[in-house]
């Protein structure tokens, strides 16, 4: 090797670069074109946004918490009780056209409570049974756990949301129950709230479903009153974090006394999303996310003050119970136990972990996240399946959560009989309800809060 050439990378040579020509160029500049509206097309699908350079939100809604014209919270000579009423008449604006000034201009003009930015949302997939698992008796296990079968309550007189992926409101589960719907998707009519996951129609029929060939299913089968809000549905219709404020505000705002939801925001999907679409780097993308993501969290508590609140004001008493998330690993190696996600993370929701059965007492399921409220039957549990007259089992703390909300509607109605349900005392019941009794020795608090939830007893 000559000296000319020594420390030369292969394939190099001491000639000039060529000087790429004019059609070369214009080809360069044709497939950036195309690259950058693929880039546009996808993201006007899915109504999403960034911060531009010239300080734009493009595509991503913005979600605020606002208080009537002219109300406020505090200020000179402002009673207890007025600062109270101002904030159970504050709502959800949707804004799809903010801009960095008009969003500081919101959050200081004494009327916006909180804002964030609309995150996209998943739902919490189930899991597969376990193989060859089959109910043996007229009840399925999880029922029979939360003790609703000796329960003198039905959930008669309660009403129950759903914010799911709609319902199958032709299987014989649901058979005289009154639904009301709303689709929230973007797809289809604003009363179409047909199930093509088959989600939320299994969650529906562990709270109140009626008895399916002679297989109780239903925690709480005496509701009646049933709200559909589909906040889920395919691709750009999947779902975003607006869309949930706005049906639980709909629920609240139509009666529902128990408010359930098996679904989270996807951190993972939209970091990604913002690498592979945005064009961030994985620092950049990853930092906006956390930031946003945490903004939508305290939207989520602020709501659920709201929820709270407008129950001083007449309207009825409400909580929120959703799933804490599949996202744990406990039987992998090495195994680890991921914290509850949000919604289910925020203050006020009531975050709900999975139990399985085993040899020496329920235990927590392997998927099921940490840090939950309470705990129920979430693997092998049993219950309507979508398109067919007949059931089927998953496993899922999305499985969990309506044992929680089905336990739910049978304190409503205990407290209603009794003429005391507001928000503050069904939480507190049914939180105190819990009991790790019937639980697997050294089963951690942490993994399943105050435990098991129990149905008022006779």
């Amino acid at each position: 090797m000559d000296a000319a050439s020594a420390g030369q990378p292969a394939g190099l040579s001491d000639q000039e670069p060529q000087e790429p020509s004019k059609d070369d160029l214009a080809a360069q500049a044709h497939q950036v074109a195309l690259a950058r509206q693929r880039r546009l097309n996808t993201l006007a699908r899915r109504h999403r946004w960034v911060w531009s350079p010239d300080g734009v939100l493009q595509r991503q809604k913005t979600i605020l918490l606002r208080l009537p014209a002219g109300a406020k919270l505090e200020g000179p000579g402002m009673a207890p009780l007025d600062a109270a009423d101002a904030f159970a008449h504050a709502y959800i604006e949707i804004d799809d056209a903010m801009d960095r000034d008009k969003f500081q201009a919101a959050l200081t003009d004494g009327r916006t409570l909180a804002g964030a930015p609309a995150l996209p949302l998943t739902l919490i997939e189930p899991l597969a049974a376990s193989a060859g698992f089959t109910e043996t008796g007229p009840v399925t296990w999880g029922v029979k756990a939360v003790g609703a079968l000796n329960s003198p309550f039905t959930g008669a007189g309660v009403t129950v949301a759903v914010l799911d992926t709609g319902i199958d409101v032709d299987h014989p589960a649901f058979h005289g129950v009154s639904v009301v719907p709303k689709n929230f998707t973007g797809a289809g009519s604003d009363d179409d709230v047909a199930d093509t996951r088959g989600h939320g129609t299994h969650c529906a029929g562990t709270i109140f479903g009626r008895d399916v060939d002679g297989l109780r299913i239903g925690v709480a089968p005496g509701v009646t009153s049933a709200l559909i809000g589909k906040v889920l549905g395919h691709g750009p219709s999947a779902g975003s974090s607006d869309k949930l404020c706005e049906a639980i505000m709909w629920a609240v705002n139509n009666g529902a006394n128990v408010i359930s939801m098996s679904l989270g925001i996807d951190f993972p999907g939209w970091v990604k999303d913002l690498v592979e679409i945005e064009g961030l780097n994985i620092q950049v993308a990853t930092s906006l996310a956390l930031e946003q993501y945490r903004a939508n969290i305290r939207v989520f508590e602020w709501v659920s003050g709201l929820v709270s609140s407008r129950a001083d004001v007449g309207a009825q008493a409400a909580i929120i119970v959703a799933a804490s998330g599949n996202e744990s690993a406990r039987d992998a190696t090495p195994s680890y136990a991921i914290n509850v996600a949000p919604p289910a993370a925020s203050v006020g929701f009531v975050a709900v972990g999975a139990l399985g059965q085993a040899p020496g007492g329920l235990r927590v399921a392997s998927f099921s996240n940490t840090r939950a409220t309470v705990a129920a039957p979430g693997v092998d549990v049993v219950s309507a399946q979508c398109g067919t007259p007949t059931c089927s089992p998953k496993s899922g703390t999305s499985m969990a959560t309506p044992h929680v909300a089905g336990v739910a509607a049978l304190w409503a109605e205990q407290l209603a009989g009794e003429g005391h349900l507001d928000p503050s005392a069904l939480r507190t019941m049914l939180v105190a309800s819990a009991t790790l009794k019937g639980l697997a020795p050294r089963t951690s608090r942490l993994d399943v809060g105050r435990g098991l939830v129990k149905a008022p007893p006779r």
